[in-house]
């Protein structure tokens, strides 16, 4: 990592102090000097490192609370869509997807590939999931197959082709529900599918959700992961009950989050985050100059999207990809790392809390180290999606 120059700069009080909390800027990571950015950025389970998946087909580690850098896993060929260490029996394991047509894991004590998984005829790979009652199958959404694998022999035991007319963006095996598997589409269908016994579409196909338009991300929530949320590429969210398929709809969350503060308007949203403890929902979302809002959904009785909880700003200098929530893990001087975020400005960014997320609600300003490089670096645009 490059020598960098270290400046304090005294951040403006809010206009109303009540209103948002702001996080100072601890560290600001370039992960090289050049035109890649930054698509995703997962944590190992116990927190000792973190992978951030790049534009330039390579996978770089990262410890979480120093920032320092590990290593790279390089192989891909083309965009990787979607890293994770999924398999907590081998925790020193990150999984990675990719248009290449490949899932491949590896070992990051070493950074070697140890294993991949091919789709054939070059189909490229959207999202993978890791599940079964047995949690002994590996799902993958390729082009608009969903294939399903026993990762135990490398076996394909199903291919799901005709629930889906166009790219598979997400698949996940539901939390608590491991025979469960959700897939998402660009055709705006969210289909559900038990995964029990020999898998075909004419008796496992549980049911499905129409969203309407092209979807790019889903979670689960709620204490028995019951509820749903869905972003989609045209900047919606809605709130599914997936048992019950009753939803809430926000097709108009960006105007809705746009009016909730004063910083410009929302031009995109990068992800969703709960907290069970709080039993609380937040949508991330970010202006194309870089500063991101965490705001609060009320998703029962009256529907609204509130003013932001917490305000990320002076970090990015573009669109934001990815946010790692890390609430209550101890920082420098008594504070709390509320998170990193990566971006298309190719920055990794460490924010600083004076709590954790139990106190999101209580205003605080704080000074914010600037970490800048000695090198100038090129900038590039890019559509969020």
């Amino acid at each position: 990592m490059e020598a960098m120059d270290l400046d304090v700069e005294a951040k403006p009080q809010p206009q109303d102090p009540n209103s948002f909390k702001r996080f100072g800027l601890k560290t600001s990571i370039p992960t090289n000097f050049g035109d890649d950015y930054v698509f995703q950025i997962v944590p190992k389970d116990d927190w000792t490192a973190m992978a951030v998946s790049l534009s330039t087909n390579a996978v770089k580690l990262y410890s979480p609370v120093t920032g320092q850098y590990y290593g790279e896993c390089k192989g891909h060929s083309a965009t990787i869509n979607q890293i994770s260490f999924a398999d907590p029996s081998s925790p020193h394991v990150l999984h990675s997807c990719s248009s290449d047509g490949t899932i491949r894991l590896w070992d990051t004590r070493t950074f070697q590939q140890v294993s991949s998984f091919h789709s054939g005829s070059s189909e490229e790979i959207f999202s993978f999931s890791f599940g079964g009652s047995s949690n002994n199958l590996l799902a993958a959404g390729c082009n608009s197959q969903i294939l399903l694998w026993d990762w135990r022999n490398d076996k394909q035991v199903a291919c799901l082709e005709d629930s889906h007319v166009e790219d598979v963006t997400q698949v996940h095996f539901i939390p608590d529900h491991q025979s469960k598997l959700l897939s998402a589409s660009v055709d705006g269908l969210l289909c559900i599918f038990d995964t029990d016994g020999e898998i075909n579409e004419d008796d496992h196909l549980e049911s499905v959700l129409n969203v309407g338009t092209s979807i790019g991300k889903v979670g689960f929530f709620g204490e028995t992961y019951q509820k749903l949320w869905c972003l989609t590429h045209i900047e919606t969210l809605s709130i599914w009950d997936w048992k019950d398929a009753t939803e809430t709809n926000f097709q108009d969350a960006r105007s809705l989050a746009s009016n909730s503060w004063t910083l410009g308007d929302v031009d995109y949203f990068v992800d969703c985050h709960y907290s069970r403890e709080a039993e609380r929902l937040w949508l991330i979302g970010g202006a194309n100059t870089g500063t991101l809002g965490y705001f609060p959904v009320t998703y029962t009785g009256t529907r609204a999207i509130g003013s932001p909880e917490a305000i990320l700003e002076g970090g990015h200098t573009g669109v934001v990809r990815s946010v790692l929530p890390m609430s209550n893990m101890p920082g420098p001087q008594g504070q709390s790392i509320f998170g990193w975020t990566g971006g298309e400005d190719g920055h990794l960014c460490c924010w600083l809390s004076d709590g954790s997320l139990d106190t999101i609600n209580r205003s605080w300003s704080s000074s914010e180290l600037v970490l800048r490089s000695p090198k100038i670096r090129k900038s590039k645009r890019h559509s969020p999606y």
